[in-house]
């Protein structure tokens, strides 16, 4: 039974890897062009590019929303950190993704977010906090802070893709960054949504059934190695708990290469990384582009579904780096005689993967990545496009005219991201780890008090959004420049969920205790509306 599971050995799947994943990726790019040359017929407006006119079904936007969250960050970067620091228990991150980060985010926010930003005519979330709250600075802060904040995340989506790119194609990372900024750049700028969406579904598609595939290969190698799946679990959880016990050594040495991650760290990382999609813009938008109220369930359904199988196979396989060969991992060691996580993921598929499959890998992994872009670069894009042109530069501009302004921010973003991994400086690529701190901090507990509460006011939606701002900047940079940058990185996990809990008690403290929204302001954001179901222009 083990051995249809059976891969070359990583000498020839290194030789032989290329020729076929190079094949599939070309077709695979080829059929993106041409739904983003459908998308482009199809787009009209800014609403068919940013929403895809209020017309999609359940499985496309849960699998789009499902692809938005998976990325190379975790795929790559996340599952190599805490598959390898916390063995199989990092699945646990994997289960709270798909309970907490889908299925009741889906549940709690899907059906309040669709009605409340139709009465409010809000296409994004800075316009959906002055809708709501009439607060011009909380547009305008919020779309600086997407912008600002959004392109270093970006910039590592793309770093952690090319780790895989040039570990499969043994290619310069320049050359696959650039390759990958192009086609993600074209299919977004010319189909918009319409065709990201449809996109995504496809990406979905592969991700889902080619991350079951994956494990199963993964896992039946070593139960193959170790004498049986279960003699391979026991071993890598000795392996584990014996390089936890000399973890400040190198790796050659048989330590862990980096230190063990505590308890109350561990559960911070399943909590940010669930919780941060309730507050996270590109993740919210797709509540916005939902048809009608009855495909929500639906959508919750789906979105479980695929959280829970793509993101309990992302961490297994960084849990199954335990029983690589030593020189494999002496092979994946930085500078520093420590473990560099970003290859470790690689260095298990090409390690345990036969040469035909490791092309379905890729696609798996550069699926997640270009479809958390897209959905990165049009959040961002419209913060400027939507938010500030539109809103404030020319209120009065055409529909043609705010269209071309969309292509062209989304065009600038992804360039942007882009140039920020090819040069890969350090100040800039550090913000990634503060990215979800910051923007899910700043923006959770004014939108989701702003769902369910007519007496939040426009002071305490205020406060609350400076609340999370100032304690994920103060906890991240002093950590930053009083400890380490590597200390700043490890505990942002505990920043962000730090930053995203503690508006929630200053939001309702604060609008307690200061003037009540205009009454006629509320009842639009809560009261049946004639034309609740009309789409925003």
């Amino acid at each position: 039974m083990y051995s249809i599971f059976a891969a070359e050995t990583a000498s020839e799947v290194s030789q032989s890897a290329p020729i076929l994943p190079l094949v599939v990726t070309g077709l695979f790019f080829l059929a993106i062009l041409a739904i983003a040359a459908w998308g482009m017929k199809k787009t009209k407006s800014v609403d068919d590019f940013f929403l895809a006119g209020h017309t999609l079904g359940p499985w496309v936007l849960a699998i789009s929303y499902g692809a938005a969250y998976f990325s190379a960050v975790v795929f790559i970067g996340f599952a190599g950190t805490y598959g390898w620091q916390c063995s199989f228990k990092s699945l646990w991150v994997g289960v709270g993704n798909a309970v907490l980060g889908s299925w009741l985010a889906w549940v709690v926010l899907g059906k309040a977010t669709r009605k409340m930003t139709r009465r409010l005519n809000a296409s994004t979330m800075p316009e959906f906090f002055l809708a709501r709250y009439g607060s011009h600075g909380m547009k305008f802060v919020g779309a600086f802070a997407i912008f600002i904040f959004l392109l270093p995340y970006s910039a590592g989506v793309f770093s952690g893709l090319t780790y895989l790119f040039q570990a499969v194609f043994h290619i310069d990372m320049k050359v696959a960054l650039t390759a990958i900024t192009a086609v993600t750049g074209v299919y977004l700028v010319f189909g918009g949504y319409k065709a990201a969406a449809r996109i995504d579904f496809l990406q979905g598609m592969i991700m889902f059934v080619g991350a079951v595939a994956m494990v199963l290969f993964v896992a039946f190698f070593f139960a193959r190695q170790y004498g049986g799946m279960g003699a391979a679990l026991s071993h890598a959880t000795d392996m584990f708990n014996g390089r936890l016990a000399i973890a400040e050594q190198p790796v050659a040495e048989g330590g862990l290469g980096g230190k063990p991650v505590p308890g109350w760290l561990f559960w911070s990382v399943v909590f940010m990384s669930s919780m941060a999609t309730w507050g996270m813009p590109q993740m919210v938008q797709k509540y916005y582009a939902i048809k009608d109220e009855g495909q929500i369930f639906k959508g919750s359904i789906v979105c479980f579904a695929f959280a829970l199988v793509v993101g309990v196979a992302a961490y297994s396989i960084g849990a199954f780096a335990h029983l690589m060969p030593m020189d494999s991992l002496v092979a994946t060691l930085n500078a520093d005689g420590k473990i560099d996580v970003n290859q470790l993921v690689p260095s298990v598929l090409i390690h345990t993967l036969p040469s035909w499959f490791l092309a379905i890998v890729l696609l798996l992994v550069l699926s997640a990545s270009m479809s958390t872009l897209c959905s990165l670069a049009l959040t961002s894009a419209s913060a400027f496009s939507i938010d500030v042109f539109r809103g404030y530069m020319a209120p009065r501009a055409s529909e043609k005219t705010a269209l071309v302004v969309l292509r062209v921010s989304c065009a600038f973003f992804v360039v942007g991201a882009y140039l920020v991994a090819l040069f890969n400086p350090s100040w800039i690529v550090a913000l990634t780890s503060l990215t979800w701190a910051v923007v899910a901090g700043g923006f959770l507990a004014p939108y989701v008090y702003g769902l369910f509460w007519r007496g939040v006011t426009k002071a305490g939606a205020i406060a609350g959004m400076a609340t999370g701002l100032i304690v994920s900047n103060g906890f991240y940079w002093g950590l930053f420049f009083l400890d380490s940058p590597a200390s700043a990185k490890r505990l942002s996990p505990v920043v962000a969920s730090i930053a995203m809990i503690a508006p929630f008690f200053v939001v309702p403290l604060v609008s307690l205790v200061t003037k009540k929204l205009d009454p006629e302001l509320v009842s639009k954001a809560f009261d049946d509306a004639p034309d609740a179901e009309s789409n925003p222009s």
